[in-house]
């Protein structure tokens, strides 16, 4: 089916904080061509990870035998279970710097940390250096998703608990990796000088 299952994606997407055992990461896109003041929808589905192979390089390759005509411009968006890994991140943004026509969104559930490398917020600031927006994944992002990637059986998105909170607080952690670290300096010398 080209549509997720309802429990695939309610487990894969939920945004906990801490998400032991979910070893997948899973990725929805939509893929549109942009005329002038409109967009043409081209593709949309899912992916996830296969064999080994990272499901942001599966989509890479994917993408890649399209053969983008270069007079137009492309928007792709994702919406990823989990963020990028460090490796990945890097492959992305050379892959976006070899198409300057095409914009990348990816909103993501959670964020990726791998333990033994401490790697992955320099390739999400990488990332966002080469023009990818990256956002955490909101209430109206997870309905969206529900609405054109899941076989719903016409049932409503009712959001878990701790959606919202977990949210805000991942954006949050989102909006500190992507500072500048002479800005993320300025806010630990404010935080100081106001006893926080």
């Amino acid at each position: 089916s080209i549509l997720m299952q309802r429990k695939l994606f309610l487990y894969n997407f939920r945004n906990l904080l801490k998400a032991k055992g979910r070893c997948e990461t899973y990725l929805c896109y939509v893929v549109k061509r942009r005329d002038s003041a409109t967009s043409c929808s081209l593709d949309f589905g899912y992916l996830r990870n296969q064999m080994g192979c990272h499901v942001e390089m599966l989509f890479l390759r994917y993408i890649a035998t399209w053969d983008l005509d270069p007079g137009r411009c492309y928007r792709i968006t994702w919406f990823t279970s989990w963020s990028p890994c460090y490796d990945c991140a890097q492959h992305i943004a050379s892959f976006l710097r070899s198409y300057p026509n095409l914009t990348l969104r990816i909103f993501m559930a959670r964020l990726y940390f791998c333990e033994d490398r401490k790697a992955e917020p320099e390739g999400l600031r990488r990332l966002h250096k080469a023009g990818a927006q990256i956002a955490i994944m909101t209430f109206k992002d997870y309905f969206y998703c529900w609405n054109t990637f899941v076989e719903n059986e016409e049932r409503a998105f009712k959001g878990w608990e701790g959606l919202h909170e977990n949210s805000v607080h991942l954006t949050r952690k989102l909006r500190r990796i992507l500072l500048p670290l002479y800005e993320v300096d300025d806010l630990r010398d404010a935080f100081k000088i106001l006893g926080l």
